[in-house]
């Protein structure tokens, strides 16, 4: 990683060299960017670099979007495919596509570069498989010149991102999103210790298992369910295992509730998601708390 001061006070080269890849292919943008520090945060050099882009010639920009790799599918076999794409792709498994995922993905790009000549660009990170292909089928839709631009600021998103892995210093631009839960036994008054927690996320194919926990002594986790990165864009579901803290309490044997479900949906990758539960032994309540 480097540091934002060397970067302000580096030779041409050695800054081009370190952001030279931030940009799929293009280290031109780095070379643009470069007359204009000092840079007084992190995000004010992303903006210098994203400036550059939007002032470059149509051509250029044009081919940027072409050197970002085509989704799903070829991750592993793409020629030239930069190691940051390759670990973009590969972390939400679109180079493990299953038989009819790949056949979709492979469909959907066939469409999408017929209509625009170009790959199908997205921000990755900031996404479920169903986020993705909800976005693919609806922007082969729209107007070329509105998708070009959307591509650009996808490019802006996926930047971003990689910017703030690789350099570290003030002014940072906000890249995380936060999931937390609180569970308050409201007969008694009290949080609800020693519950057992499941996060899912629920997909059109599949459902799967992202993260457990328990309530600590103040009805929280002790961290929160998901953190440190961008909250994909979908659907999820939290179960609420609290069954066992009511047989404690002896209620009822066995207690009317037992595994209590909330599913919910994520459409801020930067936002806080707070998912608490009202409980009663015979009911519950859940909103978007802050």
């Amino acid at each position: 990683m480097h540091q934002l001061d060397y970067l302000n006070t580096c030779p041409r080269d050695a800054f081009v060299s370190a952001l030279g890849d931030i940009f799929e292919h293009a280290s031109w943008v780095a070379e643009a960017a470069f007359p204009f520090r000092p840079f007084s945060g992190v995000a004010a050099l992303h903006d210098a670099m994203t400036e550059a882009v939007r002032k470059a010639p149509h051509n250029w920009q044009l081919e940027l979007v072409r050197g970002h790799p085509e989704l799903g599918g070829k991750v592993g076999r793409a020629v030239g495919l930069t190691d940051a794409s390759r670990t973009e792709q590969g972390g939400l498994g679109l180079d493990r596509l299953s038989d009819e995922e790949l056949a979709r993905f492979t469909r959907l790009n066939a469409a999408y570069r017929e209509r625009f000549g170009l790959h199908f660009i997205i921000c990755v990170r900031r996404h479920t498989r169903d986020s993705i292909l909800r976005n693919f089928e609806r922007r082969t839709a729209t107007d070329p010149e509105m998708e070009f631009q959307t591509a650009l600021d996808e490019i802006g998103l996926i930047t971003r991102l990689r910017l703030v892995a690789a350099v570290d210093g003030p002014g940072k631009p906000r890249t995380d999103g936060r999931l937390s839960t609180h569970v308050l036994d409201t007969m008694d008054g009290k949080p609800a210790a020693g519950v057992r927690l499941e996060l899912y996320e629920i997909g059109a194919s599949a459902r799967g298992l992202i993260a457990q926990a328990t309530t600590n002594a103040d009805g929280r986790t002790d961290q929160p369910l998901l953190s440190g990165a961008p909250l994909r864009i979908g659907t999820y579901e939290l179960l609420f295992f609290i069954g066992p803290h009511f047989a404690r309490l002896a209620m009822a044997d066995p207690p009317y509730l037992d595994v209590v479900p909330v599913r919910f949906s994520i459409a801020e990758p930067e936002g806080h998601y707070h998912v608490p539960l009202l409980v009663t032994p015979w009911s519950y309540s859940t909103y978007r708390g802050s």
